[in-house]
C-alpha cells in the first residue's frame, strides 16, 4: 500500500498509481492469464507517462494509447529516449487483450518483454520527475 495518497490531479499520485500497476504484473500465479498481467505492465506505463504529462501542466485525454500519449510529451518539451518510445507495444494490451478472444494466448516471453517496457517507463517517468 502507498505510504501516501494525492489529489488526482497531483502526478505524485499517478506514479503511485503506476507503481500499483507495476507490482500486479509481476504476480505471477497459477490461474492468472498473462494477458491480465500484461494489461497491468500497460497501466503502469501508461499513468506513469501521464504523471509526466500532469508535471507538465498539459492536458491528456483518457485513451491508452501510448504513442498518442508521448507524443504529447514530446510536444511539450520532453526528449523520448528510444527505449520509451518502445513503449508503444504495450497499446495492445490495453483493451483487446483483458477479455476472451480467439487471438492466440500471450507468450511467457511477450510477458517477460511487456514487464521489462513497463519497468523502463515507470523508472523513466520516476527520474523525469525528480529531475525538476
Amino acid at each position: 500500500m502507498p505510504s501516501e495518497r494525492f489529489p488526482p490531479d497531483d502526478p505524485r499520485e499517478w506514479m503511485n498509481r503506476a507503481r500499483s500497476n507495476l507490482i500486479q504484473a509481476r504476480q505471477q500465479s497459477p490461474g492468472v492469464y498473462l494477458e491480465d498481467l500484461c494489461f497491468n505492465a500497460q497501466q503502469a506505463a501508461e499513468k506513469a507517462i501521464k504523471a509526466l504529462l500532469l508535471h507538465r501542466a498539459v492536458q491528456f485525454p483518457y485513451i491508452h494509447d501510448i504513442a498518442k500519449l508521448l507524443n504529447l510529451l514530446r510536444e511539450a518539451g520532453e526528449n523520448i529516449p528510444p527505449q520509451i518510445e518502445d513503449a508503444d507495444a504495450l497499446t495492445q494490451y490495453a483493451v483487446g487483450t483483458r477479455y476472451p478472444t480467439s487471438e492466440e494466448p500471450v507468450t511467457q516471453q511477450e510477458y517477460e518483454e511487456a514487464l521489462a517496457l513497463a519497468e523502463a517507463v515507470v523508472r523513466w517517468a520516476e527520474e523525469r520527475l525528480q529531475a525538476e
